[in-house]
């Protein structure tokens, strides 16, 4: 059982989807520190209020829709910061690299020699 355990555990998509799970909380983080600390100062300076208050009643309409407005910065600062430019950037590699034609199988190589050999014999 424990060899087996070991073997899950080194496998590499469970170390692979740890490592991304572990950046992927400190992207978060990152991404949150930018919002608040440039990206919603930005929007105070031009005049906006980032907080939303709206009360219906017993119910903060507010605290939803500064949430959605949250949820909708976040999600333009990871599109136009983060992934629009590696998208260009996998683009750009993409274009640089030509893909070599697959080996030909044992069938083929077979074909090829059968192929030449009754061209020699013309």
């Amino acid at each position: 059982m424990i060899k087996e355990f070991r073997d899950f555990v080194l496998k590499g998509n469970a170390i692979d989807l740890a490592v991304g799970v572990l950046i992927g909380a400190s992207f978060g983080g990152f991404v949150t520190a930018f919002t608040k600390g440039i990206i919603e100062p930005l929007i105070s300076a031009i005049g906006g209020n980032p907080q939303v208050t709206l009360k219906l009643g017993i119910f903060d309409v507010g605290l939803v829709l500064t949430a959605l407005i949250s949820l909708l910065i976040t999600g333009a600062v990871l599109f136009f910061v983060f992934v629009k430019p590696m998208n260009t950037l996998k683009a750009r590699a993409a274009k640089g690299q030509v893909a070599a034609p697959p080996e030909p199988s044992k069938e083929e190589k077979l074909l090829t020699e059968i192929r030449d050999l009754l061209k020699a014999k013309v």
